[in-house]
């Protein structure tokens, strides 16, 4: 926070514990945009963050408008450049959980957040911006190649092995129709494209639509990826067989990080994904969340629209709030 800018009330102290307008709990696209909107509203916020983005494996970021191409960790030091030119504080650390908590003579709703390292914050509201994970097929050679030439979003990667011979994979914690469904999606950027079942057995109907699209059937269990001179270059399977491929796709099982809410109590959905309003807003009073944590087709620009979407939600809150307090002081004539 700029030491000369007054706060307009923005921040209180609780007993000796300062007190922000807004912590956001992780610092990826949506957890800064959400920052960045938060402090140019004069707001005091910090960013709590471990520095472990799920997309640190991949070199190019693709789709974001302005941004196409950018590496996603450069995307992530303009941003954390930026909301710290603000004044946004930065705390590289691990939320390990979430208490709200009542404090002064209003009994206003506050937030205790409990860090890794034996720190505590005090807020008013939380963002919860903690992403997900990805659990993709047993197989070797998965994990070495994730986001490099073994891929999981087409509109992320589709354009940059276009018209190239690609694979998808099957298996894991993934059903076979999502992986079928993947499947005629990657088609979009290959007229070369094989699915490689694992395995798995395929309905009449399901052969004829793969068929129908000239996309290749490989039903035979994945041995491993095979990798040359540091790229993909086919895939093997049980009998030895080696199906020459550029690039392999994956639809993987997702896994929100999202315990620092459902711990709070926040509701979920039929899906077990927690449920937000189209602001972020969690069934827990005070408690927002945007971007993968509890949505998992966000990608990047989506998860910044998000956090900025939820940033002018809890100002708008937070004035509300703040209102009444302001309406009964200036009736008892204290200064505002």
């Amino acid at each position: 926070m700029n030491e000369n800018e007054p706060v307009n009330g923005n921040a209180e102290d609780v007993g000796d514990v300062e007190c922000y307008d807004v912590v956001v709990v992780g610092g990826g696209a949506a957890g800064l945009s959400a920052a960045l909107v938060l402090r140019r509203a004069r707001r005091r916020v910090a960013v709590v963050d471990a520095g472990e983005p799920r997309n640190a494996p991949a070199a190019h970021m693709q789709g974001f408008l302005g941004s196409d191409g950018l590496p996603p960790s450069e995307l992530i030091a303009r941003g954390r450049a930026e909301v710290a030119g603000y004044g946004v504080d930065l705390v590289h650390d691990t939320v390990t959980g979430i208490a709200p908590c009542e404090t002064g003579p209003l009994r206003r709703r506050r937030f205790h957040l409990t860090l890794a390292s034996g720190r505590t914050l005090t807020t008013r509201r939380v963002v919860v911006t903690t992403g997900l994970r990805d659990v993709a097929p047993d197989v070797p050679g998965v994990a070495d190649r994730w986001g490099r030439d073994l891929l999981h979003c087409p509109y992320c990667h589709g354009y940059e092995v276009r018209d190239q011979p690609l694979g998808v994979l099957a298996g894991g914690e993934t059903s076979i129709e999502e992986s079928l469904a993947h499947t005629h999606l990657v088609r979009q950027w290959s007229d070369d494209v094989v699915f490689f079942a694992n395995g798995a057995t395929l309905s009449v109907d399901q052969r004829e639509q793969l068929v129908a699209r000239a996309i290749g059937l490989v039903d035979a269990p994945v041995t491993r990826l095979v990798v040359e001179d540091g790229q993909l270059t086919g895939v093997e399977i049980a009998d030895g067989q080696v199906v020459p491929r550029a690039a392999v796709f994956v639809r993987p099982h997702f896994v929100a990080n999202d315990a620092l809410l459902t711990d709070l109590g926040c509701a979920t959905g039929a899906n077990g994904w927690v449920t937000v309003d189209p602001t972020g807003a969690t069934s827990v009073a005070g408690v927002w969340a945007a971007g993968n944590a509890v949505n998992p087709r966000a990608q990047v620009i989506t998860a910044a629209g998000e956090g900025s979407a939820a940033a002018i939600a809890i100002n708008n809150d937070l004035v509300d709030e703040d209102l009444p307090i302001a309406v009964a002081n200036f009736r008892l004539g204290l200064p505002v």
